[in-house]
């Protein structure tokens, strides 16, 4: 089983001491998004979990819980870092990425190693502000300063859902036509190739082989496979819940919808600031649940997992798996 942590939140950035908790309980519980009072217990132990994918915008908190990174060492991780520049126009509680988020970013690499740290430069809009070569120049420069702590760079260009036209009014944005898709991959290309990075996309069913960027997977099997050092089973299959252009496999989340702060414009995980404000009120770092605590009329169930990682071939010259 691989767990994610999160798509619908920023654990690292807000919730690294309830993640310590949970793994030190050796379980966390998660609300049916659809069905409040229907509870997934999912376990959190390394006999059953192959890896942990994390998505941030600031992990300085993880990085600063020694504990907790003490304790992810027993698992095979890797970091999803978005780091855009955008603005407090656009991601309005974001660190600033020059005088914070890159040193981060740097300090993050130093600390587990550059291929288990993922730029994410996504969304991609464009609007009076945010113009093609304004999104080139920004990648540039930030490029640049990355070098040598990641190997790969995910882009991806936006989605509009109701709730971010709703919470992007006001932004001019809009989503690149396929010719502007075409400009602005190929330009950012060129830049990630010179600086060492592999650029691919995160969910997109538009083509950009010519430009030397493949179709990527957030939840990647094969990097999980190099970092753990084992195989994963082919019955470990891609995440049919997901989108069709998504490339993931399968994985638990074990975050909760309207819980991130960072209050980003183009954020399909938050509903309103006042429902973000009233679940963040409801965090106890305790409870097994990121958002309050279970209630009456709660129906628990034992999420059921497994690993599924296999023996590699132990002859002569093969890498035996530790685990």
């Amino acid at each position: 089983m691989i767990i994610s942590a999160s798509r619908r939140t920023d654990i690292p950035a807000f919730y690294s001491t309830w993640l310590l908790n949970r793994l030190k309980a050796g379980f966390a519980c998660t609300r049916n998004p659809v069905n409040r009072h229907q509870v997934s217990r999912v376990p959190l132990t390394r006999d059953v979990v192959d890896g942990i994918v994390f998505w941030t915008k600031n992990p300085a908190p993880l990085l600063q819980n020694d504990e907790l990174m003490e304790m992810l060492g027993d698992f095979p991780y890797y970091v999803q870092f978005t780091l855009t520049g955008y603005g407090a126009d656009v991601e309005p509680h974001v660190p600033d990425a020059e005088g914070f988020l890159i040193p981060v970013f740097r300090e993050l690499a130093r600390r587990i190693g550059p291929q288990r740290v993922i730029w994410r430069y996504d969304p991609i809009f464009l609007s009076e502000k945010h113009t093609i070569d304004c999104h080139v120049h920004r990648f540039a420069e930030l490029a640049s300063q990355l070098q040598g702590c990641t190997e790969r760079v995910v882009i991806s260009f936006l989605d509009q859902y109701k709730k971010t036209e709703r919470a992007m009014r006001g932004l001019g944005a809009a989503i690149p036509s396929p010719a502007q898709i075409d400009e602005i991959a190929g330009r950012i290309a060129d830049c990630a190739h010179e600086h060492g990075l592999e650029v691919v996309t995160c969910a997109e069913a538009v083509d950009l082989e010519a430009y030397g960027i493949e179709h990527g997977a957030c939840i990647d099997k094969g990097l999980l496979e190099k970092i753990g050092g084992y195989h994963l089973s082919e019955k470990l299959v891609k995440d049919k819940t997901q989108r069709r252009e998504c490339g993931c496999f399968e994985s638990v989340d074990i975050g909760a919808y309207d819980t991130c702060p960072h209050g980003c414009r183009y954020c399909y995980a938050r509903s309103s600031e006042a429902a973000a404000s009233a679940n963040v009120a409801a965090h106890d770092p305790d409870s097994p649940l990121l958002v309050g605590h279970l209630e009456a009329g709660d129906k628990v169930i034992e999420r059921k997992a497994r690993s599924f990682i296999e023996p590699l071939d132990s002859s002569p010259g093969k890498q035996i798996s530790i685990f």
